[in-house]
């Protein structure tokens, strides 16, 4: 179950008009968080994030299945998405603690720094120029001024250090 804080920052996403993905960020956070604290492991970074998708689902963020991907992960979405309408039926106790036990064999490096740069340069490597391009734009149209001045402020920041590095 998501802490509540979670749900609260994903609710308060929703009321900004913020997408259904950056709703479901905050669970993927949540994840990656829970992971580097020990609760549990993850084989990979992807499991992770699969993990933060399917818990957005269930309580109730409005993300659509994955359009690329198996017929089975696409199902479960579907399913997770069912889950989130009727939100009052308890998870099974036996298949909850199966689950986590499973995870807690799993390591912690798979969130790592390093591993989540990857994953994220290889995400963004399947998208094209003009994806990635239009992503940054709408980021911009969405960030508002003080989003765009701290922004402003840590590219400067980003570009002195690598500048006096070299």
């Amino acid at each position: 179950m998501p802490e509540k804080e979670v749900i609260e920052r994903a609710q308060e996403d929703a009321r900004q008009g913020k997408s259904p993905s950056t709703q479901a960020g905050e669970f993927v956070h949540e994840e990656i968080e829970h992971v580097r604290e020990g609760k549990h492991g993850a084989r990979s970074p992807q499991q992770a994030i699969a993990i933060g998708l399917s818990k957005a689902r269930r309580a109730g963020v409005k993300l659509p299945p994955p359009k690329s991907g198996s017929d089975k992960v696409r199902r479960q979405a579907e399913r997770d998405t069912e889950k989130g309408k009727h939100p009052e039926e308890a998870p099974s106790g036996r298949r909850s603690r199966a689950t986590t036990g499973a995870l807690k064999r799993e390591g912690t490096g798979s969130v790592s720094h390093r591993a989540l740069s990857k994953q994220a340069s290889s995400s963004a490597g399947r998208r094209t120029a003009s994806q990635r391009s239009a992503a940054a734009q709408k980021a911009v149209r969405t960030k508002g001024t003080a989003g765009m001045k701290s922004a402003a402020q840590k590219a400067a920041r980003t570009r002195a250090r690598k500048s006096s590095s070299r």
